[in-house]
């Protein structure tokens, strides 16, 4: 297999997403399919931007294993570390627009859900090694041979690639705040870079204070630290340098996939070798216009949106 841009790692599922906003689950709903999974909507968004990427992850011998697989490769996704496990269901998730701007999810994930069996076989080392950004999402550090996984291939890197953590928590996911912190701190210690928003900081680091985490997270060893501000924005740092990028004013429809579009357009400015300013800007105009929209994977946008949408010449 070529070298990938991008290998992402980690969870999957079937979305289904109530089109009636301010409606909670205790109502009458209509719902919309998609694809989902924090890491799954990165590659999507990272392939919609042109950059060749590979998912590793697992799902059931299903319809709905079928389906995501068909709609992957319609995006294209490489698909061939895309695993099936027999007798296991594909993961589900309902989102609420319970407000837009932060929906409620619901996750339907059994026992042992697929992405969780994830093992170092399933991936050749030689792919992990070389792909030119390894994004590893902390949700895939909470549960089964997954985690363990994880860690394995982020260690099989050299400092000088981009190996990113997305510090993307799902509080029902781990048995504690504090063994998510711990499994925090062991994937810090391998990252390059590591992306989070605030709540998601204050498990990791200690704190929400976005200068603060930053110094922490540089202290640990990482090259480059973004904390997501919300409304307020990102905030972008390396050892010399910080930028602070507003948000951009939208109406928001469904603010779920917003992180995921910011994530994916992040790799693309990584591996175009953008100054912090142009990553910033190029990155929150994916995650403001992602929020337009009612879905993740299938609103993940192109170039020339992002470029529209941010004023620059086609």
């Amino acid at each position: 297999m070529e070298t990938v841009d991008v290998l992402s790692v980690g969870r999957i599922s079937v979305d289904l997403y109530s089109m009636e906003p301010n409606i909670g689950f205790d109502g009458q709903q209509n719902f919309h399919k998609s694809v989902g999974g924090s890491p799954t909507n990165v590659a999507v968004a990272a392939a919609q931007l042109g950059l060749r990427v590979a998912l590793a992850t697992k799902v059931g011998d299903d319809a709905f294993g079928e389906y995501v697989k068909g709609r992957l490769t319609g995006w294209g996704v490489d698909t061939d570390f895309v695993g099936t496990v027999k007798g296991a269901q594909t993961p589900l998730a309902f989102a609420a627009l319970t407000p837009p701007e932060s929906p409620t999810v619901m996750f339907y994930r059994g026992q042992a859900a697929p992405d969780t069996t994830i093992t170092t076989a399933d991936v050749p080392a030689q792919v992990v090694r070389h792909a030119k950004v390894l994004w590893i999402s902390q949700a895939s550090l909470a549960q089964g041979s997954t985690a363990d996984t994880c860690l394995e291939w982020m260690s099989l890197r050299s400092r000088d690639d981009h190996t990113i953590l997305d510090l993307d928590y799902r509080p029902s996911l781990w048995a504690s705040v504090e063994d998510a912190r711990s499994m925090a701190e062991r994937a810090i210690a391998l990252a390059t870079v590591v992306v989070g928003n605030r709540e998601e900081c204050a498990i990791a680091v200690g704190t929400d204070e976005p200068d603060d985490a930053a110094d922490v997270l540089l202290a640990a060893g990482v090259r480059l630290a973004i904390i997501k501000l919300g409304a307020d924005g990102v905030l972008l740092a390396t050892a010399t340098e910080r930028v602070n990028i507003p948000a951009i004013p939208i109406d928001v429809v469904c603010g779920l996939g917003a992180g995921d579009a910011f994530g994916g357009s992040l790799c693309y400015g990584l591996l175009h070798e953008w100054d912090l300013h142009r990553i910033g800007r190029f990155a929150s105009a994916a995650g403001a216009l992602v929020s337009t929209r009612l879905t993740c994977a299938d609103a993940m946008p192109t170039v020339d949106e992002l470029d529209a949408l941010m004023g620059e010449p086609a």
